[in-house]
Parts: structure tokens; sequence; C-alpha cells
């Protein structure tokens, strides 16, 4: 208590002025020399390294300093290039990723070894990308890389592994359709009908009935087509360069794969061609979670238009366009920091309580992209939901307010520096970028051209996008759901409006 006493006598003598009467503490104080602040510029001062080997093998590295570093190989491979195979192929990959090799006996193996060095494992196919990627200790990185090659380059794909897998896809497929979350289905219809059987049009997950066309020698062929090193990235976030690119000499330089090399690769060159439609799917909604408090049946619909592909300069004023529209579900809690200012929530959610769900979402590829609003509400009120979606697209032409504009910026900005803290979206990011352009467009240079947008900016790429035909995924009781021509003529019309229908008997 003494020393709170002095605490309020020290404060008492110099707020009254005795001894410094006018200090302000924004100028420097009276004899004391000048401070020196470290200066932080928020640029990486690292750049991603890159260099090729000689087969062609990129290597992209970044280095972060920690214990730990996260190393994978990034592939051009996945089901948009299935046009020449059964799809499903890349599925079948996903799920065979990380079983025996050469070197190891079975996955339990693989799991061990990376035991030791504080290591996991895991594989992810995209429509155009597969990454096997392994995090451990930087201690471990030889034995990472040579772990790595062995499962990308010599897997023993053994009969019961692919009958095992077989089993896997169904169990998969069942459990999509069963999901109360439509988003995984709704993404694949929206696809389908917005690039009808071309390229990111192509399933993503196996059709029921090619699980069993797939065989050993189908994969091998499918192997040899793609899995080439210069349709590879060796990616590694925490290590350091010359390390990687050692390990890589070592370990993938010189390999030969297991089902042998092609002189002449026959890859899918097709380039997406976007053709919009509907792809509808009638469904009993009623029992997807019955419970103490189940879900009400709802109609789920996905209406999506063309942009542009992620390598278009046009690529940043969708994502912000994105943000802007943001939304989510009627049960988001959370302030604005959750995107309860976006317009599909100021505009839909916030006006139509009977709206459950109403959400914006950007897929982009490298030669198209898709911007789809999800949503979801009711059976006896599609016609209505669709309309009010409809008429959210015609509004985004219109120009865009000055505060929403910059609140949307702010949020992309903090969204991605936010995930770029992570270890594996650092390496993702890296991986990907080099992957399908040959570098690396670091954080602060994305922030620049992010802060560039202007509201003619988003203007002019609506307009555009609204050229296009229309996308549509309907999943659920479809006896409202207006005819494809007539949300094509709503999103053709000034308001956004469905054209009229009169009924004779209502």
């Amino acid at each position: 208590s003494s020393r709170f006493m002095f605490g309020i006598a020290a404060y008492r003598k110099y707020s009254s002025g005795s001894r410094y009467p006018n200090i302000s503490l924004s100028s420097p104080l009276p004899g004391i020399p000048k401070p020196v602040f470290a200066s932080v510029d928020g640029q990486e001062k690292y750049e991603t390294k890159i260099t090729t080997l000689e087969n062609g093998l990129r290597i992209a590295s970044q280095n972060k300093f920690g214990q730990f570093c996260t190393v994978g190989i990034l592939v051009n491979s996945g089901s948009r290039y299935e046009a020449k195979y059964p799809s499903g192929i890349a599925h079948f990959l996903e799920k065979l990723s990380f079983s025996s090799t050469a070197q190891y006996g079975s996955k339990d193996e693989i799991l061990l070894t990376l035991e030791k060095h504080g290591g996991i494992c895991d594989c992810q196919t995209s429509r155009d990308t597969t990454m096997y990627a392994v995090s451990a200790e930087v201690k471990g990185l030889d034995t990472v890389v040579s772990l790595l090659s062995d499962a990308v380059l010599q897997p023993r794909l053994l009969d019961e592994e692919i009958e095992m897998t077989k089993m896997v896809v169904r169990f998969e497929l069942e459990d999509l359709n069963m999901r109360p979350d439509p988003e995984p289905l709704l993404t694949e219809m929206i696809h389908a009908a917005a690039y009808r059987g071309n390229t990111v049009g192509l399933p993503r997950f196996c059709p029921v009935d090619n699980v069993d066309k797939i065989d050993r020698k189908m994969l091998h062929s499918y192997l040899r087509n793609y899995y080439s090193p210069e349709r590879m990235v060796l990616a590694g976030v925490g290590i350091e360069h010359e390390q990687l690119v050692e390990c890589a000499r070592k370990y993938l330089l010189d390999v030969k794969p297991v089902w042998g090399t092609s002189t002449v690769a026959n890859v899918d060159q097709s380039v997406a061609q976007y053709t919009g439609g509907i792809v509808k799917m009638e469904k009993d909604m009623s029992d997807v979670s019955l419970g103490p408090t189940p879900i009400p049946e709802l109609t789920h619909i996905m209406i999506g238009l063309e942009t542009c592909s992620f390598l278009e300069d046009d690529f940043i004023p969708f994502a912000v366009l994105n943000m802007m529209m943001g939304g989510g579900g009627s049960f988001s809690a959370g302030g604005p920091g959750k995107g309860m200012f976006t317009r599909l929530y100021l505009n839909v959610l916030n006006r139509h309580h009977w709206m459950y769900n109403a959400t914006s979402y950007h897929h982009s590829y490298e030669d198209s992209g898709l911007l789809c609003i999800h949503a979801s509400a009711d059976p006896r009120q599609v016609r209505e939901m669709v309309e009010i979606i409809t008429r959210e697209f015609i509004q985004m032409a219109g120009s865009a307010g000055e505060m929403e504009l910059e609140r949307a910026k702010t949020q992309l900005k903090s969204m991605l520096m936010m995930n770029l803290e992570s270890r594996p979206v650092i390496f993702e990011d890296v991986g990907r970028q080099v992957l399908s352009t040959g570098r690396r467009k670091l954080p602060h240079e994305l922030c620049d051209l992010i802060s560039n947008v202007t509201s003619s900016d988003i203007k002019r790429v609506t307009t555009k996008m609204l050229r296009s035909k229309p996308a549509v995924a309907a999943l659920g009781d479809l006896t409202e759901l207006p005819s494809y021509e007539h949300i094509q003529a709503a999103l053709s019309s000034k308001d956004g409006r469905l054209p009229r229908m009169y009924r004779l008997f209502r």
C-alpha cells in the first residue's frame, strides 16, 4: 500500500505541473537523444527460392524459422485430366497415397518412420492438383524427401490395397449423399452444369459405376502420362533451399518410376469450355438430420456465372467482389469480422428471415472461373429465393459503396495474411503458385493489388460476368423451381426479376 501511495503522490506532483508544466507525449522530450526504432516494413525479406533440375522438376522453398518444416510434392494431376480415362482415377490415387512402396512394406511402416521425426503425412486432390505433403522435424529432411519420392514414384498398388480403396470410395460416395451439409455435392453439380462434360466439369469423386473398372494397369497408364518430373514441384517451408535441392538431387533426379517412362506423354491439353446449364437432383430431404432438433426440410439452389482464370488481372477484383457478397448461414453468431456487413447478410438474410443460407463462393482455375451463390430455404419458397439471388447478381453491377468496398478489401487482406501465418498454408501457396506460374507472388504484392481495386473495376468485371449463361444446381424438392429459361431471363433483365407467371387455377 505504501508503494501505491507513493505512485499517487508522484502522479499528483507531475500532473499538477510543478516540474514539467507542458509535457506532450507526442513530441520528443527535451535533452533526451533521438531514439532509434527497429523498422518493420511488412515485407518478407526471404523471397521464395526456385531451382529447376535437369529433368524438369522444380524445387521451391520459403524459409520460416522453427523446428518443424512442411515438405511435399505437388503434381499437375486431378479429375480435369481424366477425359481419356474413366472418371475417378485421381480419387483412387488420393486414397491409395502413402500405402506400401518399394522401400516400405505398409502404411504403418511409413507412419512409424515419420513418427521418429514427429511427422505426419497427407494427400489431397483437387480438380487440377494432387498434393502429397509431410510435416516433420527439420532434422529429418533427408528421410522425408526419400519417403516422398518413394510414395509418389514407387507405390506398389497391391491388389488388396486397390480392393480396400474400392470399399473406401464406395463408403465416401454413400456419405456424400447422406450428409446434412449439401455443399460438396452442390459444388460437384454446379461444376458439371457450368463445364458440361469437359475439364473442370468432370466428376471429382469417382462415379459408382466406375469403381469396379479401375485397376492397377489403368492407374499405371495414367501415372505414366501425368506423373512426369516437369509436371511436379517439390515445395518446402521451414528449410534451407540448398539442403532441399541436395535431397532432391539424391532422391528425385535419376529415379525410374515403377510404371516406367514413356517417351511421348499423352497429356490432355484441353482448355475449359464454359457451357452453362442446369443440373437437378430431386431428393427427399425431410429426414436428413433427425434427432432432438431436426434440421427442417430445405431445398438448396446454387447459381453461378463465369468469371476468369487466376492468371488474369481481373482475378483480384473478383476475389474482392466475392468478399463483398460474403454471406453464410442464418445461425452464424459473431460481429463484423464474421462478415455480418456483407451484402448477402444485409440484403438477404437480415431481410428474409425464412432463408437459411446465402453464401458466395469463387472457384478459380488456370483457364476459367466460377462465382456462385448458394442459397437454401423451405421448398415452398424456392421461386422467391431464386429471384432474391438473381436480383443480388444484377445489383453487383451497380456502383459499390466506398465503405463496403474498403471493408471487403480489408477483410480479404486480413484473411490472406492470417491464413499465411500457418506453415502448411504457406507450403500450399508456394507449391500451387510455382506449379501454375513458375514464380510466387509474395503476400505484400497481393495486398498492393487488392488495395488498388476500385469500384469501377468491380462494375467492369461484373458487367462482363453477367454476359455469360448461368450455371444452376438444384437439390431437394424442386416443384417450385423456376425453369432455366426464366432464370436466364432474370439475369438478363435490368432488375433481376423472374418473368411473371399467370396461372388460371391457383
